[in-house]
C-alpha cells in the first residue's frame, strides 16, 4: 500500500518563514501571513488512523491503519472528527456496487467535529475552532479535508453527536419531502424501511408537516419504532404475497392509493410500492438495500400517469446556498418540533468490521456512529 503525502502548500512555507510573534498573530486572526484564508497545520500530526480499502469485497477488505493527515486545498477545511456517521452507501463503495475512484480508498461520507485548519478561499463562517458538520468523502478517519461547500456551522443548540448522526440522512429526507415530492398536509405517504436512518427522519418530518404515514419494516420492533416516530399505519412487507400488501394499502387510503412512496429498499419492494401509488402520484426510489431494480418497463407508469423519480442528494444540494438552506431548515425542525435523533450504537473506528456487519444485517434501528 502506498499513500502519497501532498506537497507542502506555498502558504505553509511562507508561514514557517515568519517570526513566532507574526505566526501567533496570524493564528489569532485565523489568517496566515500573506495568504488570505489559509490557516496553519503546524500543530496537526502528520499521520492519523483511518479505515480504507485497497480492493472491493466483503468486510475482510476493511483495513484500519495509519495514513497521512490530508492538507486542505482551496475551498476545503480540515476537520478533526469527533463523531462519524455510518451510512448504507458506505457498504456500496466497499462491496463494489458503487466503484471507488481510486485505491487505497478511505470510506465514509459524513461527520462532525472542529475545524483544525482551512485552505485558501474558504467562507468566512468556517473558522478554525468552529464546530461543524460536513458531507464529503474519506470520513472514516481522525481528520478529513471536507469541501467547504458541504460543511455547515453548528448552532449552539445542536450537539456535535446529533449533527454527525443526522446530517446526510436527515438532509436526504428534507430534500425528498420538498423536492422529490412536495408533501402537503393530509397526503398519504408510504415509507419503506421506515425504521432505518432516513426512514425515521421521513416519519418525523412527514408528521410535522401533517401528512399521513404508512410505514413498512421487517420486524414488529422496527414497526413500533416507526410508530413512535410519527407513522400512522404499520404494515409488514408481505414480500411473498404482493396482493395482500396492495389490498391493505388501498383499504387504508379509500381505494385510491398513496400520493407518494419513498422507497429505499429497492428490488424487494419496488413492484408492490409502485402498485399502491394513486393516479398522478409519485414513486420515489432512492435506495437499493435489497438490490437494484432491474428490467423495469417505463410503459407501466402510463397506467396511472405515475411520476418516477430517482433522486440523489447532491443534485438537490449543488451549491453552498442550497446546502445552508436545507441544513438550516433541518436545525429548525430539530429545535421547533423536538425531532428525535435515534442512535442505534456508537462504535470505535477500530471496530469498523462489527459496525459494518451490524448495518448490513438489517437488524439495526436508527443511526450507527463511529468515534475516532
Amino acid at each position: 500500500m502506498i499513500f502519497v503525502r501532498q506537497a507542502v502548500h506555498p502558504a505553509q512555507l511562507l508561514f514557517r518563514q515568519t517570526s513566532p510573534a507574526t505566526r501567533l498573530a496570524a493564528i489569532s486572526a485565523h489568517v496566515s501571513p500573506g495568504v488570505i484564508g489559509f490557516r496553519t497545520m503546524a500543530s496537526i500530526p502528520k499521520t492519523m488512523k483511518a479505515v480504507y480499502i485497497e480492493k472491493t469485497g466483503g468486510t475482510d477488505v476493511l483495513q484500519y491503519n495509519d495514513v497521512p493527515v490530508p492538507e486542505p486545498k482551496e475551498g476545503e477545511v480540515l476537520v478533526k472528527n469527533e463523531f462519524i456517521g455510518i451510512n448504507y452507501i458506505d457498504t456500496y463503495f466497499r462491496s463494489g456496487v458503487y466503484k471507488p475512484t481510486h485505491f487505497p480508498y478511505i470510506l465514509g461520507r459524513e461527520g462532525a467535529g472542529t475545524i483544525a485548519a482551512t485552505g485558501p478561499n474558504t467562507p468566512a463562517d468556517l473558522k478554525v475552532g468552529a464546530r461543524v458538520a460536513y458531507m464529503g468523502q474519506s470520513a472514516y478517519a481522525e481528520y478529513v479535508a471536507a469541501p467547504a461547500k458541504t460543511t455547515v456551522p453548528l448552532p449552539d443548540s445542536i450537539p456535535t453527536k446529533t449533527a454527525a448522526a443526522s446530517l446526510l440522512q436527515a438532509l436526504t429526507a428534507v430534500t425528498l419531502i420538498r423536492e422529490a415530492y412536495a408533501v402537503q398536509k393530509g397526503d398519504w405517504i408510504l415509507v419503506t424501511a421506515a425504521a432505518g436512518g432516513v426512514g425515521l427522519w421521513l416519519c418525523q418530518l412527514l408528521k410535522a408537516i401533517g401528512a399521513r404515514v404508512i410505514a413498512t419494516a421487517s420486524t414488529e420492533e422496527k414497526r413500533n419504532l416507526a410508530k413512535e416516530n410519527g407513522a400512522d399505519v404499520l404494515l409488514e412487507y408481505y414480500e411473498e404475497d404482493r396482493d395482500i400488501f396492495v389490498k391493505k394499502v388501498l383499504e387504508i387510503t379509500g381505494g385510491e392509493g398513496v400520493h407518494a412512496v419513498f422507497d429505499s429498499v429497492g428490488k424487494a419492494t419496488f413492484d408492490s410500492s409502485l402498485a399502491v401509488v394513486r393516479r398522478k402520484g409519485t414513486m420515489c426510489s432512492f435506495g437499493n438495500a435489497s438490490g437494484p431494480v432491474e428490467g423495469f418497463s417505463l410503459g407501466r407508469l402510463g397506467a396511472k400517469n405515475i411520476k418516477l423519480v430517482r433522486p440523489t442528494l447532491f443534485n438537490y444540494l449543488a451549491t453552498r446556498e442550497e446546502v445552508l438552506e436545507a441544513s438550516n431548515e433541518l436545525w429548525k425542525f430539530i429545535e421547533k418540533d423536538g425531532l428525535n435523533v435515534k442512535i442505534h450504537d456508537i462504535y470505535s473506528l477500530s471496530d469498523i468490521v462489527r459496525a459494518t456487519q451490524d448495518i448490513e444485517s438489517r437488524k439495526t434501528t436508527g443511526k450507527l456512529v463511529l468515534t475516532p
